[in-house]
C-alpha cells in the first residue's frame, strides 16, 4: 500500500504532494477523547453549528435564502455582503467535519438538502454567485469588489471536504463545473481580468480540486493568479472601481520579490498560504524563499502575543497604498486600536500549518498553537452563540463610537450575529477541524504537533497500522502520556513537538529518560523498535512569565503580559474594584503569580491569583508634572485571553505597565 491510497482523505490531500516533508492525516483518524479540545468540539457540535445553522439557514443570515432565490424557490432579493455566499461553504465545511466525527445522518441530510438548492441555482455554464445573479446592471467578474474569487476559493474547498468524507459527488460536480468556466475565462492572458483574483481563497481552492481529481489545469490556473500579483500597472482599472489597489490587496510586488506582509492580513495570508500550496506540488524554489522571508516577517515583526495578525483598521503599507484591516509598519503595535480581525489570525494558523508540512520544524505547530489558545477562540463566547470581529488587546470604555459605521465589526460586546460574518464560520469549521492538525505523518513515523486527549487510529506512509492514545490535562498542565496500542514491529520514529515556551521539558520512554536531545522549539526525536502498551512521557514545565515586547514597539515599552505555557493572560474589570480603570493598573515585576484551576468558572479554565497595584492619583490633563504615585493593592485573578467578555461589558488589558516593589 502506499501513501497515495492510504490518505487521500485529509484536509489538505497532500499524499502525493512531491515536496511535503510532514503527510496530513485523515479526516477522523484523530478523535479528542476528553479535555479542553474534548470540550471546543463537543460545543462546535451541540451549540456553535446548529445556532449558526439557525442564523444562516433563517432570516437573519439570510445566505441559504440567497441561494433558494437564485434557484427559483423563494421571491426576495440578496442581503448580506457580497462574501455571503463563501460564509455559508464554510458552515458547510464545518458541519461536514462535525459529521465525520458523529457519522450523525442528519448532518448528512441537511448538508444534502443545501447541495441540492445551490445545484439549482447554479447555471448551465457553471456560474455559482448569487449576490452576481440577484443583482441586476451587474455582469459576471465586472468587478473584483463583489468577491467572486473569494466565494468559488470556499466553494472549491468545502466540496473536495465533503466529497474526502461522504464520499458522494453532488457537492464536488457543482464546484468542478465552478472551476471549469474559471480556467475558460482566466487562464488565457488578458489585462481585464489579470488583476481580479485579488481575495485569495481560489488558490487554496483549485489546488485541493487538482488533488482531488488529479487535472492538471486546475493547478495550472492556481498558479496563474500567483503569476498574475504585480505583473501589471498598479492603477485604477474598470476591475478595481470602488476598491482600493496596491499593496491593499497584493498586487504591486510580484510574490517571488515579496519580502515583507503588506494589505488585508486575511487576503495577504490567504495568498501565502495557496502559494504553500502551489510549492508543494511544483517545487518551485523562488515561492518557498519567498514564502519563508514573508513568514518570518509576519511571525517576527508584526505579529502580537496572542498570535493575531492585522494591526490597524485604516492605515497605509509602507509603500504608502492605502490599506484596511491589515499589516502596517513593522514592530507598529498598538493595543486598544488592534484590530486583529479573527479570519486574519486563524489564516496565521493555516498559513503555518502548511509551513510546517512543507518543512517539517516545529516553530510552525507553535505559531499554530499560540493562535488556537488566544486570538483564535477569543472570536467566539463560552457559549459558542456570540462572536468578536476584531480581537483588541486593551478595551477601554468609551473611546470612540463603535455604531458610528453601517457595518460595524469593531465591539466592545461580542455579538450574536456579524452582518459582516466571515469570521464565525471561519472559526467554527477551524474549531470543528483542529483534531486532523494534531498529527502528521513523517516518511517513517508520526509527528505529535499539538496536545489534546485524543485517539489516534491512522497508517503509516509505508500503509502499516498505527493506533496510539494521548492523555492530558493540556494547556492547563504540561504533562503529557502516549500510550502505543497498535503498531509495526520494525522500528520507525515518533516526533513530538517541543514548544518555544517550555525550557527545561523532559521526555521519557517506559518510566526512563529518552536518551534523546530535547530542546524547546523543536521536534524531539525517538526512534525505536516500539511494542504494545509503550508509554512515552513528556512534562514540560508550566511556568509563569512575564513576557515584554521588543523594544521597539512602542505601544508596550515599560509594560509586561503575562503568560503560562501557550496562553496568554489578561484582566478584566468584573476583577477589579468597582468604578477601576483599566489604565490604572499595574503589575509588579517581582510579583507571585499562583495557578489555580477552576473546572466551573468560564468553560473551566486554570487563573492566574496575584497582586496588582492601582494607581490613585494619576491627575488631569493630557499632560502632567511628575509625581510620586499613590498605590493600593489588590489581589486579583487573571483570566486566558481568549475567555474574556464572557461576563457582560467589561475594560481588559493584556499588557500591563510594571514597577518594581520591594
Amino acid at each position: 500500500m502506499t501513501d497515495a491510497y492510504l490518505h487521500k482523505k485529509a484536509i489538505i490531500n497532500n499524499s502525493e504532494s512531491p515536496h511535503v516533508k510532514l503527510k496530513s492525516i485523515n479526516i477522523g483518524d484523530c478523535r479528542w477523547t476528553d479535555g479542553f479540545w474534548a470540550k471546543k468540539f463537543r460545543s462546535c457540535e451541540e451549540a456553535m453549528v446548529p445556532y449558526m445553522g439557525e442564523v444562516l439557514c433563517g432570516d437573519v443570515g439570510h445566505a441559504l435564502n440567497n441561494f433558494k432565490i437564485a434557484a427559483g424557490e423563494k421571491e426576495g432579493e440578496h442581503q448580506g455582503m457580497f462574501w455571503h455566499d463563501g460564509d455559508f461553504y464554510k458552515f458547510m465545511e464545518a458541519k461536514t467535519y462535525v459529521y465525520a466525527q458523529t457519522e450523525n445522518k442528519q448532518l448528512l441530510e441537511e448538508l444534502d438538502e443545501y447541495i441540492r438548492i445551490i445545484a439549482k441555482a447554479q447555471e448551465a455554464d457553471g456560474y455559482l454567485q448569487t449576490q452576481i445573479k440577484l443583482r441586476q446592471g451587474v455582469d459576471r467578474y465586472e468587478n473584483r469588489k463583489y468577491h467572486e474569487m473569494y466565494n468559488t476559493g470556499h466553494l472549491l474547498i468545502s466540496a473536495c471536504i465533503h466529497h474526502r468524507v461522504t464520499g458522494q459527488r453532488n457537492f464536488l460536480d457543482i464546484a468542478i463545473k465552478q472551476a471549469d468556466l474559471l480556467y475558460t475565462i482566466f487562464m488565457p492572458e488578458t489585462k481585464h481580468y489579470g488583476r481580479f483574483g485579488f481575495n485569495q481563497t481560489q488558490i487554496m481552492g483549485l489546488v485541493e480540486l487538482y488533488r482531488t481529481t488529479r487535472d492538471k489545469k486546475y493547478l495550472d490556473l492556481a498558479e496563474r493568479f500567483i503569476n498574475n500579483r504585480g505583473k501589471y500597472t498598479v492603477e485604477h482599472h474598470s476591475t478595481t472601481e470602488g476598491y482600493p489597489i496596491g499593496d491593499m490587496v497584493q498586487e504591486r510586488t510580484p510574490l517571488r520579490e515579496s519580502n515583507e506582509a503588506v494589505g488585508h492580513a486575511v487576503l495577504a495570508l490567504y495568498y501565502y498560504a495557496g502559494a504553500a500550496d502551489v510549492y508543494a506540488e511544483t517545487g518551485e524554489q523562488a515561492l518557498i524563499d519567498a514564502l519563508d522571508k514573508l513568514w518570518e516577517n509576519v511571525t517576527n515583526k508584526k505579529m502580537f502575543v496572542t498570535g493575531a495578525v492585522g494591526q490597524a483598521h485604516y492605515g497605509a503599507s509602507t509603500n504608502r497604498d492605502m490599506i484596511e484591516e491589515g499589516f502596517i509598519d513593522e514592530y507598529m503595535m498598538p493595543n486598544m486600536t488592534s484590530y486583529n480581525e479573527t479570519c486574519a489570525n486563524l489564516c496565521n494558523a493555516m498559513f503555518s500549518y502548511r509551513m510546517l508540512g512543507l518543512h517539517g520544524q516545529a516553530k510552525y505547530a507553535d505559531i499554530i498553537e499560540l493562535v488556537l489558545f488566544n486570538s483564535g477562540l477569543s472570536g467566539i463566547s463560552i457559549e459558542g452563540k456570540d462572536y468578536f470581529y476584531a480581537n483588541p488587546l486593551r478595551m477601554i470604555h468609551n473611546t470612540r463610537d463603535y455604531h458610528a459605521h453601517e457595518n460595524v465589526t469593531e465591539t466592545p460586546d461580542r455579538e450574536s450575529y456579524l452582518h459582516c460574518f466571515c469570521c464565525p464560520p471561519n472559526l467554527v469549521r477551524t474549531i470543528a477541524k483542529v483534531s486532523s492538525w494534531a498529527y502528521s505523518l513523517s516518511e517513517n513515523g508520526v509527528a505529535v504537533n499539538l496536545f489534546g486527549s485524543n485517539q489516534l487510529n491512522t497508517r503509516l506512509l509505508d500503509g502499516s497500522a498505527l493506533k496510539l492514545t494521548q492523555q492530558t490535562e493540556y494547556p492547563w498542565d504540561g504533562r503529557v502520556k502516549i500510550t502505543i496500542q497498535e503498531c509495526k514491529e520494525a522500528p520507525f520514529e515518533v516526533l513530538l513537538r517541543i514548544p518555544g515556551w517550555a525550557e527545561g521539558a523532559k521526555v521519557l520512554v517506559n518510566g526512563h529518560d529518552a536518551g534523546i536531545d530535547v530542546a524547546s522549539g523543536k521536534f524531539a526525536r525517538i526512534e525505536r523498535q516500539w511494542r504494545k502498551d509503550d508509554v512515552i512521557t513528556l512534562d514540560m514545565p508550566m511556568e509563569i512569565h512575564l513576557v515584554e515586547g521588543h523594544p521597539r514597539i512602542e505601544e508596550v515599552r515599560n509594560q509586561v503580559a503575562i503568560k503560562r505555557g501557550p496562553v496568554v493572560y489578561c484582566i478584566e474589570s468584573p476583577d477589579l474594584p468597582a468604578d477601576t480603570k483599566i489604565l490604572d493598573v499595574y503589575i509588579s515585576g517581582n510579583t507571585e503569580l499562583k495557578a489555580e484551576h477552576r473546572p466551573e468558572f468560564l468553560g473551566g479554565i486554570t487563573v492566574l491569583k496575584g497582586d496588582v497595584f492601582l494607581r490613585l492619583d494619576e491627575g488631569e490633563g493630557i499632560y502632567r508634572t511628575v509625581k510620586k504615585p499613590s498605590w493600593k493593592s489588590h489581589e486579583t485573578i487573571f483570566v486566558p485571553y481568549y475567555a474574556w467578555s464572557n461576563r457582560g461589558t467589561a475594560e481588559m488589558t493584556v499588557f500591563m505597565p510594571v514597577i518594581w516593589k520591594e
